[in-house]
Parts: structure tokens; sequence; C-alpha cells
């Protein structure tokens, strides 16, 4: 684990990044205290998500493209 100043952090953000993606810890100090910590995030492994898990589960109705069409022209064009 090393330990920077905040100017050396500010000067040197990317490759101090790039150190901590690779799995580096570091200190980011002022005045010789530590005041944060740089580390790589979690990465998630998660599956892609299938297509067609709601199949049969519910249905749109035959009419759903005119549903509330009065009320929708009404706030794009003004009432009648």
């Amino acid at each position: 684990m090393d330990s920077i100043n905040i100017h050396e952090a500010k000067t040197h953000l990317s490759r101090y990044v790039e150190e901590a993606s690779a799995g580096k810890e570091i200190v980011i100090a002022r005045g010789g205290r530590p005041v944060a910590r740089l580390v790589a995030l979690e990465t998630r492994t998660t599956e892609p998500r299938r297509l067609g898990l709601g199949k049969g589960k519910f249905q749109v109705p035959a009419d759903f493209d005119d549903q509330n069409r009065s009320a929708i022209e009404a706030m794009f064009y003004g009432s009648e």
C-alpha cells in the first residue's frame, strides 16, 4: 500500500488509477495524514439477460396504440 500526497495524486492521477485498477491500493494523504484511499471497483460478472422471460405472463391489448389517444392529443395540440 503506497501513500502519496494530494499534489502528486493530482499530477499523476491517470497513472494511479491504472495502478488501482490493477489491484494496488493507494492512500492519498494531506499534510502527512491519510484522507482517502484509491482502490479498484469490484467487477460484476453477471450473465446477460435472456430474451423472452416474460413470454406468456402478460398480454398487450389489441388497442394499445389507441388508448388515451384524445388525452395525448390534447396534451400536444391543446383541447379542442
